[in-house]
């Protein structure tokens, strides 16, 4: 994977505002930065620092991206859990549709650095960014979401040449955004063809607020059924888009089908996992197709896994008690939303390379405070003030948006290139 993307960024620099990077003086650009060789422990970053590991990104980006492409599916990976220019490239360049995204400040972005075709899978009512919006659409591809005849009305207000694009989409009881049922969903999607600065794409939906497989399947069959439901007022190749990165394998069960002329609309299907590029040691680990196993509802197993590709390190700062160690690690610093960080290795300050042998036993997580993660420790484990600790963390979106800048580290620490993110 080309990290360094061919979408154009600012100049991404080090210096003494880049979190996590020990520059006091002066300035290095990326390029340069990464391509010095600094091993992560060689003195040229400080306590805590996240990086990722490239290996797993090539693999997750690639796993992904054979998993569409063998079912005839295709991806608009989620870019709201990186917001990394250089990653949306090598996305793209493995074969991605385009960028989802669920903020017109994340359109924004987008446009800025070239990505060619986004999806805003959200509604949108910002009438200042649709305003700016309707001066760009002759410029790159651009589709979005409606849920009501409002939402029709005020892009068809702001429409400049050319029309704004849309998916109609179906919601459920309790869930998220989506006309609830079929009626409605069909209202909206008559108001569409109809308006003059609109222009009717086709459905989509989102699956993972339902509790369950069974759930997901039933409400994924509903949704089938109701885009087979729009196709007719569909002009040209019709758009379903589906899908978060828990679901992705009863997504291309229950929507594949849509794409085939003889069966379906042939529909142009598209997939917006995005968690998967960097995956993670707890929630997604837990809920990926891969690691699931066999389907209650069809018995199907999915061959092959995505590797977890977020570390932070961290230094062990006070040992004050029996049991009990200080890790200098907090909130700022790690997901804690979903699941606390997990204890991954660690590095004895004597610099010990064995630390690289496996996971150590009897070290967990129990709280995080602001700067301060509380690790208990069984007895005998000798850990130290000045050891530094490496986490896996759980929850990949809200881990990208704590740091501006992330190296890239090969299997051996070596820093070889730098994630710059826009959030």
């Amino acid at each position: 994977m080309n990290v360094v993307g061919r979408l154009e960024t600012a100049d991404a620099v080090v210096d003494w505002q880049t979190r996590g990077f020990l520059q006091p003086e002066g300035s290095v650009a990326a390029g340069e930065f990464a391509a010095a060789g600094r091993s992560l422990f060689d003195g040229s970053f400080t306590w805590p620092i996240m990086v990722a590991r490239r290996s797993a990104l090539d693999h997750n980006i690639a796993t992904l991206a054979g998993f569409v492409r063998e079912r005839g599916l295709a991806l608009a990976p989620h870019g709201k859990t990186t917001m990394a220019p250089s990653l949306f490239q090598a996305q793209l360049d493995a074969g991605a549709w385009g960028i989802s995204a669920a903020t017109a400040s994340q359109v924004l972005v987008y446009r800025r650095v070239g990505v060619p075709r986004v999806l805003l899978a959200n509604e949108i009512f910002d009438e200042g960014a649709l305003r700016w919006l309707a001066g760009e659409l002759g410029h790159f591809e651009f589709l979005c979401f409606v849920d009501s005849v409002e939402g029709v009305r005020l892009l068809d207000r702001y429409a400049g040449d050319v029309p704004f694009r849309v998916l109609v989409e179906l919601g459920h009881q309790g869930g998220r955004t989506g006309c609830r049922g079929l009626p409605e969903l069909l209202r909206v999607a008559e108001a569409a063809r109809e308006a003059r600065g609109v222009e009717l794409a086709g459905a989509a939906c989102y699956e993972g607020t339902q509790p369950g497989e069974k759930e997901v399947r039933a409400f994924l069959r509903e949704f089938a059924e109701a885009a087979k439901a729009v196709a007719p007022l569909v002009e040209g190749r019709m758009v379903v888009s589906a899908g978060g990165s828990a679901w992705f394998d009863l997504v291309a069960d229950e929507l594949a089908p849509l794409a085939r002329a003889d069966s379906g609309p042939g529909a142009l299907v598209v997939l917006r996992s995005g968690a998967y590029v960097a995956h993670d040691e707890g929630f997604y680990r837990e809920r990926t197709p891969y690691n699931r196993g066999g389907s209650e509802v069809a018995g199907a197993v999915l061959e092959g896994e995505l590797h977890a590709a977020l570390e932070v390190w961290a230094q062990v700062l006070s040992v004050p008690e029996p049991g009990l160690a200080l890790v200098g690690m907090g909130k700022r610093d790690v997901p804690y939303d979903l699941d606390l960080p997990f204890v991954h290795a660690v590095r004895p300050a004597s610099g010990d390379e064995s630390f690289r042998t496996g996971v150590p036993d009897g070290m967990r997580v129990e709280k995080v405070q602001d700067q301060h993660a509380y690790l208990s420790i069984a007895p005998g484990v000798g850990l130290r003030p000045g050891d530094l600790v490496s986490f896996g963390i759980s929850h990949p979106c809200t881990a990208f948006d704590k740091w501006r800048v992330i190296p890239v580290v090969d299997d051996d620490y070596v820093v070889i290139d730098l994630i710059k993110t826009y959030f």
